[in-house]
């Protein structure tokens, strides 16, 4: 048996649309003398953006490993593995808006964080459960899936406001105001 789960494309899409809305207007209303810069610097921030987003969790007999794919494993030097006989306990910690995250607490009294935005969340905890034989029917995922529908929502509504007045300003339906000369 040897799994690999992604981070939830919904989470994915829409924080890739998020920083998309957020970064593109800005070279375009940049002063003369910065948009060369903020041009080459949106794709590299996407670029990062995209490796953080990358995150997946491999499970097979021997255990779990959360990290990155080789692509990107060079940026982000950050991931951990756990074999299934060293976690002894789920453990959930409130947050201070009022749902919870878990940790998987080890042999050895250490903590990590169960990761909780992944694709086939229920499938992941399943095979978590058969493993180390720990009931996860009380583990559910961070966030309710309508907080990043909303935000998706809303990323493009705002890439598509965002179009409409390029469009207009490109064809001469409107007009920036001139640039503070200071």
């Amino acid at each position: 048996m040897r799994d690999c789960f992604r981070l939830s494309s919904l989470i994915r899409g829409t924080l890739i649309c998020v920083y998309l809305a957020l970064v593109v207007p800005l070279p375009l209303m940049a002063p003369p003398s910065l948009r060369i810069t903020l041009w080459i610097a949106a794709p590299l921030g996407l670029f990062v953006v995209l490796a953080m987003l990358s995150e997946q969790v491999s499970v097979d007999e021997s255990g779990l490993v959360v990290g990155h794919p080789p692509w990107c494993r060079w940026l982000l030097r950050r991931g951990w593995q756990l074999r299934w006989d060293q976690i002894r306990r789920v453990v959930p910690v409130g947050t201070s808006q009022g749902g919870s995250v878990y940790y998987l607490k080890t042999a050895n009294d250490g903590h990590r964080l169960l990761p909780q935005r992944l694709e086939r969340f229920d499938q992941f905890l399943s095979i978590l459960q058969e493993r180390t034989g720990i009931d996860t029917s009380a583990i559910g995922r961070l966030t309710p899936p309508w907080t990043y529908q909303l935000l998706a929502a809303l990323a493009v509504l705002m890439l598509l406001t965002e179009l409409a007045i390029a469009t207009a300003v490109q064809m001469n339906w409107m007009t920036l105001p001139a640039a503070y000369p200071g």
